[in-house]
């Protein structure tokens, strides 16, 4: 089939323009879905998130053995972690600042 290139395009907004009240009605109703809305909090109970405290299904208890700091670690005074030696920045009035705070 043969296209002529040097007719005027038609796009969606003259078609819309066109039609019928009767036609525009018809269309909206079949683009309108009959369903309802879900409660979110109802489909959210079946989701498990990640960090989610598990201990209650699988009946273990998780140990953690928790280690002083060290002498050759400090105390970030802006994040509050606890670094080697090797990742600290700057010191200023006994402050102590780590590479990713600096």
């Amino acid at each position: 089939m043969a296209t002529d290139y040097d007719a005027p395009r038609r796009n969606e907004a003259d078609d819309l323009a066109e039609d019928s009240l009767e036609e525009l009605k018809a269309r909206r109703n079949e683009n309108q879905s009959g369903v309802v809305d879900v409660d979110e909090s109802e489909t959210a109970e079946s989701f498990e998130l990640p960090g989610a405290d598990l201990s209650g299904l699988s009946g273990e208890d998780l140990t953690v053995r928790v280690v002083p700091k060290q002498a050759d670690e400090f105390t970030c005074s802006k994040c509050f972690l606890v670094h080697h030696r090797s990742r600290l920045a700057e010191e200023s009035k006994g402050q102590y600042i780590c590479r990713d705070c600096a």
